[in-house]
């Protein structure tokens, strides 16, 4: 039987972690957090936090505790609103990523204040009335871990593209690890990694391989850009979902350091374009994927078929593999989170401001 990982069944699980005292390992200083991108929580309101300027996840005591926010996130022309908390305009802001606290449902931003390599760094909450406050950096309890094997700060690939960068695509928190998928200076590039929280020394990784069937090719150097967490008659899996757009499973349970394995291609969802975000959710007793994406829309994609998978490795004109409808109400999506079983925060951004807003699962 296919099943999600219900967030009910997580925030459990973060409370019963927070009993047996994870925090070990947070010091109380200031982190030096170059980038603030890919964001997730992870137990007793600690947010993880990727860097890839400096190539570094960071935890981060956010304090975020309480009663559930039972209010949905409204907050038109947030960028505006950061912009003139952060003391610039909104030109000058790029939102990175947004992770809502399963415990209290407040929203959580990374932002980059200015651009390119000097753009300073802020972590931004919005809670259910529509408050935006900005997160403390100096004197809060965090930890640091510095990954063994990225790409050099000045590594370019082939056109002249910033490796860097890649360094940290997308990051999750399951069951005491902390997940991350980029790139590493390795000639078998993509990777998916597995830390334990609290940290230990980062390990070099999983290198990944996975036939892209929009190119006809199996690859190894471009990152999984975004995936979540599922679970397959009772095995774990990620799902990750890369540039042009196949849509690969890996077991979690092969994800060792130092490995090489090749992910099965369980569809083709279209090429020229690039996935954002992706959350997984229930509906009517069926999982689906809701994947934002950066030329084809919002898809809700059907998870019947996952288990029986056999894998794409054959060139694919347009699309295969699991089927998918667009959701047509939903337009300029970059990045969204579920707030519950019924909902997600979702980030639109489009040529008139970026906007917070709370709908209903589709």
């Amino acid at each position: 039987m296919l099943k999600a990982i219900c967030a009910l069944s997580v925030a459990f699980a973060l409370i019963a972690s927070a009993d047996a005292g994870v925090k070990t390992g947070l010091k109380t200083g200031t982190p030096d957090i170059q980038q603030a991108g890919p964001l997730a929580f992870g137990p007793d309101g600690i947010l993880f936090i990727g860097d890839p300027q400096s190539a570094a996840v960071f935890a981060v005591a956010t304090k975020d505790k309480g009663a559930k926010s039972p209010a949905p996130v409204h907050v038109e022309n947030v960028d505006e609103k950061l912009a003139e908390l952060l003391g610039t305009e909104a030109a000058e802001i790029q939102i990175n990523d947004l992770a809502v606290n399963p415990a209290t449902g407040n929203v959580f931003l990374s932002v980059s204040r200015g651009r390119g390599p000097e753009a300073k760094a802020a972590i931004m909450k919005v809670d259910g009335s529509g408050e935006i406050s900005q997160l403390e950096l100096k004197n809060v309890e965090f930890a640091k871990a510095e990954l063994p094997d990225a790409p050099a700060a000045d590594a370019q690939d082939r056109r002249g593209r910033n490796l860097r960068t890649q360094s940290i695509t997308d990051i999750q928190f399951i069951d005491g690890y902390v997940y991350l998928a980029g790139l590493s200076n390795e000639e078998f590039a993509s990777k998916l990694r597995a830390i334990a929280f609290p940290f230990e020394d980062p390990e070099r990784g999983t290198s990944v391989e996975i036939f892209h069937g929009a190119h006809g090719q199996f690859e190894t150097r471009s990152p999984v850009r975004t995936f979540t967490n599922y679970e397959i008659e009772g095995n774990a899996y990620l799902l990750g979902a890369y540039t042009c757009t196949p849509l690969v499973k890996f077991p979690l349970a092969e994800l060792k350091p130092g490995k090489k394995i090749r992910g099965t291609t369980v569809a083709e969802l279209g090429n020229r374009n690039n996935p954002l975000d992706m959350i997984v959710y229930q509906q009517g007793g069926k999982d689906y994927l809701l994947i934002a994406n950066s030329r084809r829309g919002v898809m809700k994609v059907t998870t019947e078929g996952l288990a029986d998978a056999e894998g794409i490795e054959e060139k694919i004109p347009n699309t295969a593999g699991l089927t998918y409808e667009t959701v047509e109400n939903l337009k300029d999506v970059t990045q969204l989170d579920k707030l519950n079983e019924k909902s997600a925060v979702i980030l639109v951004s489009n040529g008139e401001g970026a906007h917070l807003k709370t709908i209903a699962l589709p």
